[in-house]
């Protein structure tokens, strides 16, 4: 059988963005915000300041529902920007603009961000990994680079390169790649390193792209900074390897960390995830120690085995969920997110022993 490419009818980036209008139409009274998870100091966003150890941007959630995008600097040249809970940073060099992922849905608002700090072209887009929700905007960024006169290089690792011929993958192909799992580039004076993860739980093109000199790490969907991780590890494949690649983040010299969604990262915000995985999995492996199997299922009006499995995993998610509750239930998404991230931590530790 041919390989066949994966057809979907709504993007994922496009859909966010309509709940997020959604939300704010919805919600005229503002909802208390979700505490720190890392004691975070609250300030407003800055396209001049740049952010201090131990600062994030306040209220992100309601400025996301509220506003075409947020706006913050990290350093001399390089800033953050989300839109609709989607975030990246970009590069501004002395000739042109280096840009990490092409959102999507939000090329506009990406734009008109970026033309908030410099009258320089994009002439630079890195894609993070072959995921449309992250690179969907490609085609519009090269369309503009047109419009401006300007050849923009598209730059990706190599097993994204391969993995979207594999695929089929109907965006605009990398221009030039960096050597898979380690390599660079260069980008005017700024040079680029490419760090990926040989066993990745969230996808197998999955890498950290790290600003050197910048100390800036671009890492969507591993952490969510400033909250317990989203839904399925930000949609990982894995649990797995997930805290070899949170271990393989640590070791690199950063100071600012965009995750691709959640707050501004920074060191504590891997100190938080240590911690709460190593909570996450006493929890579910005490639930899977006390659930019995066959819990939820009659078993004399059942034809097939097929239901036991995920009834009893459903229940060792419901009890860690409530076991970690009272520690963390006050956290952004927690109650969203907790139940499918327990079960594929109980997947992975029981079959792997």
């Amino acid at each position: 059988m041919k390989n066949r490419k994966p057809e979907y009818t709504i993007p994922l980036g496009l859909l966010l963005a309509a709940f997020c209008a959604s939300a704010s139409a919805q919600h005229p009274a503002p909802v208390p915000a979700a505490p720190s998870t890392v004691q975070a100091v609250y300030v407003d966003p800055s396209a001049s300041r740049a952010l201090q150890p131990g600062e994030k941007i306040g209220g992100l959630y309601a400025r996301n529902t509220t506003q075409d995008y947020v706006l913050q600097r990290l350093t001399q040249r390089t800033y953050w920007v989300q839109s609709h809970h989607y975030a990246s940073v970009f590069y501004v060099g002395d000739k042109g603009v280096l840009l990490f992922d092409a959102l999507e849905g939000q090329s506009p608002q990406i734009r008109k961000a970026i033309a908030e700090v410099t009258k320089l072209p994009i002439s630079a887009l890195v894609y993070s990994h072959d995921h449309a929700d992250h690179i969907g905007d490609a085609k519009e960024f090269v369309a503009a680079a047109v419009s401006a006169g300007v050849k923009l290089r598209i730059i990706a690792s190599k097993a994204t390169a391969a993995k979207m011929t594999f695929l089929k993958s109907a965006f605009p192909k990398p221009t030039e790649t960096v050597a898979w799992p380690s390599g660079s580039f260069k980008f005017e004076g700024l040079t680029v390193s490419f760090h990926g993860f040989e066993r990745a739980a969230h996808t197998d093109d999955h890498g950290i792209w790290l600003l050197e000199g910048e100390k800036v790490a671009h890492l969507p969907d591993l952490i969510n900074p400033d909250q317990p991780p989203f839904w399925a590890f930000a949609g990982s494949e894995n649990f797995v390897y997930y805290e070899a690649n949170l271990e393989q983040l640590a070791k690199l010299d950063w100071t600012y960390l965009s995750g691709g969604h959640g707050n501004v990262g920074s060191r504590a915000d891997v100190e938080f995830y240590r911690l709460f995985l190593a909570d996450l999995k006493a929890a579910v492996g005490k639930a899977v120690k006390e659930i019995p199997w066959g819990v939820g299922v009659d078993a004399s009006k059942a034809n097939a085995h097929t239901p036991f499995l995920p009834a009893w995993m459903n229940a060792v998610a419901r009890q860690a969920t409530d076991q970690l509750r009272p520690k963390y239930g006050k956290y952004y998404g927690f109650e969203a997110g907790m139940p499918r991230n327990a079960e594929m931590v109980a997947e992975a530790m029981t079959a792997y022993r």
